[in-house]
């Protein structure tokens, strides 16, 4: 294995690991178990590692800007979580028509909201969505027919959404307006068959996309064309996201899964890898 890559030293693998984020104020990388369902955390400084049970499917966490409590995106919808008093209280569900989906990623752009997609928890309908939480608590369906939504992430300058449809092989782009608005849906990439499913992303500082492949065993590097420019192969089969972390944002973590690949010993392992750039500072929900 490349000698710039590490796997994490954990007790337990993680069945579906996504979702990861680093925490400046707390110096913590946090990250899901949606599966087991758990939030699992590590604190950079010491080497330090926690988890915590939930009670339901958990997609994603995201800091409140000058709060100590986070959102969280749950089965049954939006809600707020205080790690210390290990407290759930409940926002909202955006798909009360829809109970057999959850929420299953997440972002917040540069204007503190958060973009969050859905998906059919057995995969067996095409019945996603990508929402729009606003600093208000109020929420908006922006767009549908995903079979997995998945993956959120922005350009540089903020006026790119990229959005998944992992079911589908299909990055889109859309123009995100400054009122919250998309316009201008599009294929950004299409993965061939060989490459598998594009999971979680992140961008970095040079406006480049990081994308994890769900059955490809890799995570990939593209410019703002779309064109390939760098894949590191990694020993699990399903790599599901990725984030940069600590003071220089220059630490990337990338996670994965156990479920589908119980036989490979590194499944479901959290990597850190070093990759020669920097990322995107980490934004909190406004809300």
């Amino acid at each position: 294995m490349d000698p710039r890559i590490r796997i994490l030293d954990r007790p337990r693998r993680d069945r579906l690991g996504e979702g990861p984020i680093w925490v400046p104020d707390r110096g913590v990388l946090f990250w899901v178990d949606i599966e087991a369902p758990a939030l699992n955390w590590l604190d950079l400084a010491d080497g330090a590692m926690g988890t915590r049970p939930f009670p339901e499917p958990l997609g994603w966490i995201i800091p409140r800007a000058g709060r100590r409590d986070f959102v969280v995106g749950l089965k049954s919808g939006f809600a707020t979580y205080h790690l210390e008093a290990d407290r759930l209280a409940p926002i909202g569900d955006p798909e009360p028509d829809d109970p057999d989906n959850r929420l299953n990623d997440a972002k917040v752009d540069l204007a503190g909201r958060i973009w969050a997609g859905s998906m059919h928890q057995a995969e067996t309908a095409v019945s996603g969505a990508l929402h729009r939480l606003d600093p208000d608590l109020t929420w908006r369906r922006m767009d549908t027919s995903y079979g997995v939504a998945n993956g959120p992430t922005f350009s540089r300058d903020g006026r790119i959404l990229y959005h998944s449809d992992s079911a589908a092989r299909t990055v889109y782009a859309f123009d995100l307006a400054a009122d919250g608005a998309l316009t201008g849906k599009r294929p950004f990439l299409r993965f061939p068959d060989d490459w598998g499913w594009p999971e979680g992303m992140t961008t970095d500082e040079e406006a480049c996309l990081w994308i994890a492949h769900w059955g490809g065993g890799r995570l990939s590097r593209f410019d703002p064309a779309g064109r390939l420019l760098r894949a590191i192969s990694l020993p699990a089969p399903n790599i599901t996201s990725c984030a940069f972390a600590g003071p220089g944002l220059d630490r990337l973590f990338v996670t994965s899964a156990a479920r589908g690949a119980e036989h490979v010993p590194e499944a479901g392992a959290l990597f850190e890898l070093d990759v020669g750039v920097a990322g995107l500072p980490p934004r909190a929900f406004a809300g």
